[in-house]
């Protein structure tokens, strides 16, 4: 099969639909987790986006394409991939939604570590302004005072962290294996993980819930598949930083839906997200094979 041509324009086009995907799955996940268990959430998630996967299945050829030869690295990148989404689960439970998407933005930091030390990526000039700016963005916006940190933002954390161990080993992955594959045995791995703590909390939803745990499951699903074709056409060190512009979406969500004040240092902030990220896809060469 030959590999997909390095293009930062078509890895921009799949950010967005991964942009997209989050947001709304961050709203549907603060709406989901006031009625269901986080474990519950994300149970339901995984077996329902399975579900919703099977027609790219089909179209790909059916199961049989779907064999890994790095079993044992899918594991791993959906072990640090289900801790990371239950601690983010988990904090929107514990502290504004604003908060946690913020400092999840601490991730780009770890993941640029990782991609250079483990996939031997390099942090040129361009990529490091778009991370400054985007940091920059991101604190301008969230104004950290001199509070005492609480459990809930250590989480967050941590779940950030484990984002970036995951968006590494999916950039590995995709060395070897296809989009659909990742993604199938990242649903059916996490299923199989969470389905005992699933079962200890589970109750029937509510209509209301249902119809929030089926956006959770199918932005859950085709976000990822978004990024992972985001990460077939640049370095991860290209498309994480692009992931800054959440930031500026999530506050403009919560100006809409929840009556959030938008203020001035808030758009300046999102002024210099969006700068770094033209920056970085205008001054990243295209790679040669």
């Amino acid at each position: 099969m030959t590999a997909p041509q390095p293009s930062n324009l078509k890895a921009a086009f799949w950010m967005a639909g991964w942009l997209t995907a989050m947001l709304v799955m961050a709203i549907a996940g603060r709406e989901t987790t006031r009625e269901l268990d986080v474990f519950q959430i994300m149970e339901m998630r995984s077996v329902i986006g399975l579900a919703m996967l099977y027609p790219l299945i089909h179209l790909g050829g059916g199961f049989a394409k779907l064999g890994t030869t790095r079993p044992w690295q899918q594991v791993g990148r959906n072990v640090a991939h289900y801790g990371a989404q239950f601690a983010w689960f988990k904090a929107l439970t514990l502290i504004p939604l604003a908060q946690v998407i913020s400092i999840e933005f601490t991730m780009p930091i770890w993941t640029a570590i990782l991609a250079v030390a483990f996939l031997g990526e390099r942090m040129g000039l361009w990529k490091n302004l778009a991370v400054v700016l985007g940091i920059v963005g991101v604190v301008m916006i969230v104004r950290p005072g001199t509070n005492e940190i609480v459990p809930g933002q250590l989480i967050a954390l941590a779940a950030a962290v484990g984002f970036a161990i995951s968006v590494t080993m999916v950039k590995s992955l995709t060395r070897t294996d296809s989009v659909l594959t990742i993604l199938f045995w990242m649903l059916v791995i996490q299923s199989v993980i969470g389905l005992i703590p699933a079962l200890d909390v589970w109750r029937w939803p509510s209509a209301y819930a249902w119809a929030w745990i089926v956006a959770i499951a199918f932005c859950g699903t085709f976000s990822h598949y978004c990024l992972t074709r985001a990460m077939l056409h640049a370095d991860a060190t290209v498309v994480v930083p692009m992931d800054f512009l959440r930031v500026p979406l999530t506050a403009l969500a919560g100006w809409l839906l929840y009556n959030e004040r938008l203020d001035m240092l808030t758009i300046l902030g999102a002024a210099l997200i969006l700068s770094g990220n033209l920056l970085n896809l205008k001054g990243t060469g295209v790679r040669r094979s």
